[in-house]
Parts: structure tokens; C-alpha cells; sequence
């Protein structure tokens, strides 16, 4: 009787250490390298907006990109050809852009992969008086990224 205690506590003790998933430092993604050079990825994407290097951008993007801003109307839809223009023009307009990531979760669907995270982020920006504002954005958003056999090129969320 004892035996078979001891054995039930035992398998219940390692069932419970199997169980015990490994994250990514600093998030709650699962630890693996796939994951982690998808977030290498959305990390290099992070540090490009912080630089405002529009073209730098342009080259991580697929030639399907395509975004719908995320509004109902198509009215503000780009893809690829208008990408470089949309961060150009953004990039003029602001200063001192600080932009964070808390990565929520990454999922793979073939040769796509989809990236969600919360964004905490606060830029200066000119109002029509020319006066500088600091503005403050906090949102959700998720990237969706395809592998081209070499590396990982963003389809939408930038």
C-alpha cells in the first residue's frame, strides 16, 4: 500500500514539472527558436520605427503587403507602393518617438506567422501652431509576417 503511495505522489510530482512551460524572457511566449527569431524580427521592425528609417522598413515588408489601417472604410487601405510614402510623411511630422512591444503571442500557419502584441509608445509631434506635443499610444496590434525562404518579411501591421 505504502509502494503504490509513494508511486502515485512520485508520477503526480513529475507530471507537474512536465507541465511547466518556458517562456521567452520578458513575455509569455513560448519558448522555442522559431518564436524567438520571429520576435528577433518584430524587434528589428521596433528599433527601425525608433530610428524613423522609413527605408529600412520598405525592406522588411513583403511585395504583398497590404494594410488596412485598421478602419472599416478602404478609403485608407495601402499596400507595398504606397508603404514608403505612409512612413516618410509620418516620420517628418515627429520627434523623439518611443516605442514599445509586450509580446502576447506568436502562432504559425504554414509559411505565415502571426505576431500579437501591445504597443506602449509616445512621440512629438507639432500641433497647427507649431507648437511640440509629446502624444502617448497605447494599442493592440498583430503582425502578420510570411517566410520567403531566407527570412521573415511583414505581409501587414506595420
Amino acid at each position: 500500500m505504502h509502494v503504490r503511495a509513494l508511486a502515485l505522489i512520485l508520477g503526480l510530482a513529475l507530471a507537474g514539472c512536465a507541465a511547466e512551460v518556458q517562456y521567452i524572457p520578458g513575455t509569455r511566449v513560448d519558448d522555442s527558436a522559431e518564436n524567438q527569431a520571429l520576435i528577433d524580427r518584430v524587434e528589428d521592425y521596433r528599433m527601425a520605427v525608433e530610428r524613423k528609417d522609413a527605408s529600412g522598413l520598405v525592406l522588411m515588408a513583403s511585395k504583398r503587403y497590404w494594410d488596412d489601417a485598421g478602419t472599416q472604410t478602404g478609403a485608407d487601405d495601402f499596400g507595398y507602393q504606397g508603404l514608403q510614402e505612409i512612413l516618410t510623411g509620418r516620420f517628418q511630422q515627429v520627434e523623439a518617438i518611443r516605442y514599445s512591444m509586450k509580446y502576447v503571442n506568436v502562432s504559425r500557419r504554414g509559411e505565415r506567422a502571426y505576431v500579437d502584441v501591445l504597443v506602449d509608445a509616445s512621440f512629438t509631434v507639432k500641433d497647427a501652431r507649431g507648437q511640440e506635443m509629446r502624444a502617448d499610444m497605447r494599442d493592440q496590434n498583430q503582425f502578420i509576417l510570411e517566410w520567403d525562404g531566407k527570412q521573415w518579411l511583414f505581409l501587414s501591421g506595420m
